[in-house]
């Protein structure tokens, strides 16, 4: 009988960034990190993802840490292991389009600072969104890998997917990731997804999905046996939930077949013990909700990522209106069809979901609309996959006319005046790349930073500790 080729799967290790996003708010620490990045740099990890995504955000705003500091311990614990990030196309890190100037800048920044993989995704898969990304990481020698958002619906066939992702690979991408970011894909879909890709493309496919609706070990088996190169997994003490599958599972599960990955499971149970008191002390804190860890098959009939799940039961909660989460949820499906049914990951889950949520505790369908639901319908977020529903889109912009260019091509170059406006609080360059993403936040953290190194004891109150978008 001929022997089997052999075909290790590769493992990007999300327990330092996703993970905790997903589970406990993205309130882990640098602190808490860095102890254990030796044992983590043994593993032979194909990456660990570890910075983008809410993180940047959430260093600022509640932890008082400068991003670009911690990017730079966790490169210099990592010695043999890639580190990637999380990027949202011409949205950055922000919730907003930003111009090229300053996409290019943070590229460039990022990679300096010890990127190695850029994974980079647009939330409508408006692949005009994508453009200025992918060139400024070729540019610099980075590995810029592409994500589909992965969403279910009539638009999204077989040969959706096949064509975006041969366009991507002519756009210059080293890599697909299917970002299935609320667990709707199930095994079996799995394992025709990924084949028709391999048809279509010759670039390395990773997954990453999350455990919400249950079946993501199971996926990521079938997406394996089909072809697929790199799975996205966390350490137990912070997976499954709304987290991805255990990374253990994962390399037990292929032990002695061709995917095996080699990786030394007393390795990796050490680790585990490192980050089990992490979990302990954050179940309770409350950090850790216990809802989060369940499978909720609901996931595949509304399509609710497990972020947008919490924010729509806290912005219920802070209308006194709870008992109408069942209503919103089915509100949910409803908008995202009138929005020309994107994939919901951020922003345009927090779109929807809060639109959703309007219409449902306003008692009329868009009587009251927010101003991303207008920004949606007037093309500045990019294009969706089907038209936006005519009179819905009438009823909120009115005369104005919605753009059809990239969305970016009307924005002019930010950065000079984003220098400008930085000057008084600039000790590094990057600095002025947190105040283009989320100014005020980065001005209460350039005056909390000013304060700790003047040695001055200052009560400081971080005056938008809001509810956070995870």
């Amino acid at each position: 009988m001929a022997e089997i080729e052999k075909k290790p799967v590769k493992i990007v290790e999300t327990v330092l960034r996703d993970a905790h996003q997903s589970l406990l708010a993205t309130r882990m620490t640098t602190e808490q990190m860095l102890p254990i990045v030796d044992k983590m740099d043994k593993v032979g990890y194909h990456a660990v993802e570890c910075w983008g995504g809410a993180t940047f955000d959430s260093c600022l705003r509640f932890l008082k840490e400068d991003p670009w500091i911690r990017l730079r311990k966790l490169r210099d614990g990592f010695k043999n292991t890639k580190l990637q990030m999380l990027f949202r196309g011409q949205n950055i890190l922000g919730y907003n389009h930003y111009a090229d100037d300053v996409v290019e800048y943070f590229v460039q920044k990022s990679l300096a600072n010890g990127i190695d993989i850029i994974r980079i995704f647009d939330c409508l898969n408006d692949i005009r969104n994508l453009e200025t990304a992918v060139k400024a990481c070729n540019k610099e020698k980075g590995h810029a890998q592409v994500a589909l958002c992965y969403t279910l619906g009539d638009a999204y066939t077989l040969d959706y997917w096949k064509n975006i992702a041969k366009k991507i690979e002519d756009m210059g991408a080293d890599s697909i990731c299917i970002k299935d970011m609320a667990g709707l894909l199930t095994p079996y879909k799995a394992e025709e997804l990924v084949g028709a890709l391999k048809e279509s493309t010759k670039l390395p496919i990773d997954l990453h999905t999350h455990y919400t609706s249950g079946v993501a070990s199971m996926t990521y088996l079938k997406a394996v046996e089909a072809g697929c190169d790199i799975l996205d997994t966390a350490m137990s003490p912070l997976a499954l939930g709304t987290s991805q599958p255990a990374t253990e599972v994962m390399v037990e599960t292929f032990r002695g077949t061709p995917y095996d990955t080699g990786f030394d499971q007393k390795l990796l149970a050490e680790i585990t013990e490192y980050f089990q008191p992490i979990r302990e002390e954050a179940l309770k804190s409350g950090l850790l909700n216990p809802k989060v860890l369940g499978v909720d098959i609901r996931t595949l009939q509304y399509q609710v990522p497990g972020g947008m799940l919490s924010n729509l039961v806290s912005q219920l909660k802070e209308a006194g209106q709870e008992d109408k989460y069942q209503q919103v949820l089915e509100e949910v499906p409803r908008v995202r069809k009138d929005f020309g049914d994107p994939p919901l990951v951020t922003p345009s889950s927090q779109i929807v979901g809060t639109q959703a949520v309007l219409n449902v505790i306003s008692g009329e369908r868009y009587r009251m609309v927010t101003k991303e639901t207008k920004k949606m319908l007037l093309g500045e977020f990019g294009q969706t996959v089907k038209p936006f529903n005519p009179e819905i889109q009438k009823k909120i912009v009115g005369n104005e006319t919605p753009i059809t260019c990239r969305p970016a091509d009307l924005i002019k170059p930010q950065l000079p005046q984003l220098e400008k406006e930085c000057a008084q609080w600039k000790q590094q360059d990057e600095d002025v790349l947190s105040y283009a993403l989320f100014p005020n936040v980065a001005k209460d953290f350039f005056e909390y930073r000013a304060a700790q190194q003047t040695g001055v004891d200052t009560a400081f109150a971080d005056k938008t500790n809001k509810a956070y978008p995870v």
